[in-house]
């Protein structure tokens, strides 16, 4: 299915386990969905400025950006990123996100909304820091898990239809309102 909609780019069609420079955080096609990876783009949350989190008025000051193989997540904090994959999903299709249990068991929580019908572009990953020391992610290596749920029929109104406004988003995108 992905290929034929050309749902996943790049697709990796097996599960890689070893790169380069030895073993990584798997990523690809696993039994019944697709390991994503993280990219190298990462937005820290920082409190230097003592902003107030608001999901209507979002001050991205409120990040610092850093470009780098690792993301280093402070202590109860949290990081943005995206996948290295561009998604496409079809009119009949829903996508979940659930991060991956090397993380998790990390204290590591990775939140992703559901991928709507007709949704497109590169997802923006969230990693919450659950712990009371710094935690590190990895760029290019397995984040998290999406799981395909395809429908009998399509749907009547999908994302694309609704003009979403997070609609072809190409790098880590942060609140809209």
């Amino acid at each position: 299915m992905s290929e034929q909609h050309g749902m996943i780019e790049p697709f990796e069609h097996n599960q890689v386990r070893e790169g380069e420079e030895g073993r990584v955080i798997s990523y690809g096609t696993s039994s019944y969905g697709y390991d994503v990876r993280c990219a190298d783009e990462f937005k820290i949350f920082t409190n230097i400025n003592s902003a107030v989190v608001d999901p209507k008025n979002f001050d991205d000051n409120s990040f610092v950006d850093v470009k780098s193989d690792v993301c280093i997540i402070p202590p109860n904090s949290f990081a943005l990123a995206r996948t290295v994959e561009y998604l496409r999903i079809p009119r009949n299709v829903l996508v979940v996100c659930l991060g991956k249990s090397t993380y998790a068991r990390c204290g590591i929580i990775v939140n992703v909304t559901p991928l709507e019908p007709e949704w497109e572009g590169h997802v923006t990953l969230e990693f919450s820091n659950t712990t009371p020391l710094p935690a590190k992610i990895y760029a290019n290596e397995g984040i998290a898990q999406l799981l395909f749920f395809e429908s009998d029929e399509v749907c009547s109104t999908s994302y694309n239809d609704r003009a979403g406004k997070y609609q072809g988003q190409l790098g880590v995108t942060l609140p809209k309102s």
